[in-house]
């Protein structure tokens, strides 16, 4: 086995071990090789998968990179989990927008946008870990600050904030519907 084929090997053996996405950072000091062919090893592991018609793919998202199921098999995952399906509610949804899009943006501001009181809300992304508190606000009172999470980066499998959809992309707010889903333990947690 070469040198490639036998990182690869390795690479393929940590991201199936690992329940988050790895950065380089942390690859490069586990393998302790070169950027460039720790690089290269990840790009042919992405494009075997690709090829290979599997059920996983190695994905980079959250800013690392992790091997994760085809979303077409949900169906079967779920049955293997016994999970059941929450949707996000219209508000919750329009308030994790606003936080994802508006970052970092304090309670007032939400709630100006939403025109209603959105605590409550805030709060259930946050113990949903899709919104976490990074900062506060430099006036008086120092408001708390909210942003995404590294987490809604991973449930939404985005590289980083630059992929979410451009608002412009969106003709009529009124044609689009996000029906969000999210998988937890019938305890529920995710």
């Amino acid at each position: 086995m070469n040198t490639i084929n036998q990182l690869k090997a390795r690479i393929e053996a940590v991201l199936f071990s690992s329940d988050e996405p790895l950065r380089i950072e942390r690859l490069q000091s586990i393998f302790e090789v070169d950027t460039s062919l720790l690089k290269e090893a990840l790009q042919e592991l992405m494009v075997d998968y690709t090829q290979a018609g599997r059920g996983v793919m190695l994905q980079e998202i959250a800013g690392g990179f992790q091997i994760r199921t085809r979303s077409e098999y949900a169906p079967w995952i779920v049955k293997l989990n016994r999970t059941r399906t929450t949707r996000l509610s219209k508000a919750a949804t329009e308030t994790l927008a606003i936080i994802a899009y508006r970052q970092p943006v304090t309670r007032a501001e939400i709630e100006y946008l939403r025109g209603v009181d959105s605590g409550g809300i805030v709060r259930t992304l946050m113990d949903r870990q899709l919104v976490k508190i990074v900062g506060k606000k430099d006036v008086p009172g120092r408001p708390l600050l909210y942003g995404t999470s590294r987490h809604f980066l991973e449930f939404f499998s985005l590289k980083d904030l630059s992929e979410l959809p451009n608002l412009h992309e969106f003709s009529d707010p009124e044609e689009v519907s996000l029906s969000l889903e999210m998988d937890f333990d019938s305890d529920g947690s995710s």
